[in-house]
C-alpha cells in the first residue's frame, strides 16, 4: 500500500486543476450579455446540455421560431464541460433501476432511449460536430466476487476473468460484460460548442454571462428578469439542473453532489499496448462507488467516479472543487487497476456540480399555468437523456399529447429530499451504507428500507 501511495503522489505533482475538455485554445470566444429588454416566443434557461438541445429541437420541430438561450456563465462551462464524456442511450439511469421503478414501461423506455441516442448519433452527422463520437458500447467490470453474478456469467457477451484481462489488462478484473451499442464517447464540451452552433445558424440567440433573477407570469406569457435586462417570452424552458432558480416546484427534489475526475498525460504507444485496451469503448465498475473511464480522442486515461460527495446545506461553493483527499484516493485507485502504467502522470483533475433526484434519473414539470416547463435531476447521466428532456419540455409547453408526455417517469415526481438536517445525514449514512455494501455484498436494513420507499441516493 506504501508504494501506491507513493505512485499516486508521484502521478498528482504537477496536474493543474482544470477540465480537461475546456482547457484548449479551441474554446469558442465568450458570447456578450443580455444588455437591453427583448421579446422572444421561447426563453431557454442553461447552456448545458439539455438548454443546448431545447433550443436546437425548437426551431428543428418548428423552423424561424423566434427563440433567446441564457447562460449565468459560459456554455458548457459546468457538468456538460465536466463530465466523462458517456453518452447512454438509458433515459433511467440503468437497466435496473428503470425495471424497478417502471416495470410495466421499462421496454418502451428503452426504446426510446436507444431512438434518442440514434437521433444524437444523427445531430452529430448532420451537423458536422467534430466531437469523437464513436459508438461501440462499455465493458461493465467486477472487481470483487460478489459483483460476478450481476454480469450473468454463461449468458452472450459475458466475459470471465482470463477474458476480460485479456481485452483490458488489469489484475483487479474479475469479469466483466460488453455492452454494445447502448453507449457512445464523445468530447462533451465539443459536442455543446458544436450543438450552440448549429442553433444558431438556425436563428437561436445565445446570451452568455447573463443570469436568471426572477420570473413572473405576465398575460399569455413570462417575464424573466436577468442580470442585463427583462426577456418577455410566451413561453420559457428552465434546463438550470443543479443550479436554483426563482421557481419553487422542484426545489427539494434535487441535492447537489461533487463528482471528482483526472485525467493521464497522452499514453504512448508501449504504454498503450500494455493494457491492450480498444480506445473506442468506455468501463466503469459495478459497484456502488464505482469509476467510470475511458480513453480521450488524444489517448488519455480519463479516470472519474468513486466519490460522490455532499456538503451540508446543499452548498455549492467553489472551495469544494479541488479536493486532495479525493484526488489522492482516485490515483491510488487508479494505480492498483493498471500497474503497468506506473511512472504516468496526471495532467489533469477537475470536478463538478451534478444534481441528483431521488429516482436517480430527470424528472419534470410545469408552472404559471404551463408556460414554464423544466427538467432536472439527470444524476449523472445527462449527455444522452438531455436530448430526451428537451422533447419532453417542448411538448409539456406545446400541451401536446404524445408518447413521452404519457410516460409515468415523466408525469410523476419523484419524493423530495428532507431539509437540514435529515439531509445531511441521511446522505452520509447511505454513503456509508453503500460502500459496506461493496465490501461485504449484502445490503443492510437502512438501504432496504430506502428500496421500499423508493428513496436513495446516487452520481
Amino acid at each position: 500500500m506504501a508504494h501506491v501511495d507513493e505512485v499516486a503522489e508521484a502521478a498528482l505533482a504537477g496536474s493543474v486543476f482544470a477540465p480537461l475538455w475546456l482547457d484548449t485554445p479551441d474554446r469558442p470566444e465568450a458570447r456578450p450579455a443580455l444588455a437591453e429588454d427583448v421579446s422572444t416566443d421561447l426563453l431557454v434557461v442553461g447552456g448545458g446540455f439539455t438548454g443546448l438541445w431545447t433550443a436546437l429541437r425548437a426551431v428543428e420541430r418548428d423552423p424561424g421560431r423566434p427563440v433567446v438561450l441564457i447562460e449565468g456563465d459560459r456554455i458548457a462551462e459546468h457538468a456538460t464541460g465536466r463530465n466523462g464524456g458517456f453518452c447512454e442511450a438509458s433515459l433511467t439511469h440503468g437497466e435496473r433501476n428503470g425495471r424497478t421503478r417502471w416495470p410495466d414501461e421499462y421496454d418502451q423506455l428503452a426504446r426510446l432511449g436507444l431512438a434518442n441516442l440514434d437521433e444524437i448519433e444523427a445531430s452529430v452527422a448532420r451537423y458536422g460536430i467534430d466531437c469523437g463520437f464513436v459508438r461501440n458500447g462499455t465493458y461493465a467490470v467486477a472487481t470483487r466476487p460478489h459483483e460476478v453474478a450481476a454480469l450473468e456469467p454463461g449468458t452472450e457477451g459475458f466475459l470471465d476473468a482470463h477474458a476480460m484481462r485479456e481485452t483490458v489488462a488489469s489484475p483487479t478484473y474479475l469479469a466483466g460484460r460488453h455492452e454494445p451499442g447502448g453507449c457512445a464517447l464523445v468530447d462533451p464540451a465539443r459536442l455543446a460548442w458544436g450543438l450552440a452552433a448549429a442553433a444558431e445558424r438556425q436563428g437561436v440567440r445565445i446570451l452568455e454571462h447573463t443570469r436568471l433573477t426572477g420570473l413572473r407570469p405576465s398575460g399569455d406569457g413570462v417575464h424573466a428578469a436577468t442580470s442585463g435586462g427583462t426577456v418577455t417570452a410566451r413561453r420559457v424552458a428552465l434546463a438550470t439542473n443543479v443550479f436554483r432558480t426563482p421557481l419553487r416546484s422542484g426545489r427539494w427534489s434535487v441535492v447537489p453532489i461533487y463528482d471528482y475526475v483526472l485525467a493521464t498525460e497522452p499514453l504512448t504507444d508501449d504504454q498503450l499496448e500494455a493494457i491492450r485496451w480498444d480506445p473506442s469503448i468506455g468501463i466503469s465498475d459495478t459497484g456502488n462507488q464505482f469509476h467510470y473511464y475511458r480513453v480521450t480522442p488524444d489517448r488519455r486515461i480519463l479516470w472519474g467516479g468513486y466519490d460522490a460527495i455532499y456538503h451540508f446545506g446543499r452548498s455549492i461553493e467553489d472551495r469544494h472543487g479541488d479536493r486532495p483527499e479525493t484526488f489522492g484516493t482516485l490515483a491510488r485507485n487508479f494505480a492498483e487497476t493498471f500497474p503497468q502504467l506506473d511512472g504516468i502522470r496526471f495532467t489533469h483533475r477537475w470536478s463538478g456540480v451534478i444534481d441528483t433526484s431521488t429516482q436517480f434519473c430527470a424528472f419534470y414539470g410545469t408552472s404559471h399555468a404551463g408556460r414554464t416547463a423544466y427538467a432536472a435531476g439527470f444524476t449523472g447521466l445527462g449527455v444522452g437523456a438531455s436530448r430526451f428532456a428537451a422533447d419532453v419540455m417542448l411538448d409539456l409547453l406545446e400541451g401536446a399529447d404524445t408518447e413521452r408526455t404519457r410516460l409515468a417517469m415523466v408525469r410523476k415526481r419523484p419524493l423530495p429530499f428532507p431539509p437540514e438536517p435529515f439531509a445531511w445525514i441521511g446522505i452520509q449514512l447511505t454513503r456509508w451504507s453503500l460502500a459496506r455494501e461493496d465490501r461485504t455484498g449484502r445490503r443492510n436494513l437502512w438501504l432496504r428500507l430506502l428500496d421500499r420507499l423508493g428513496l436513495g441516493f446516487d452520481s
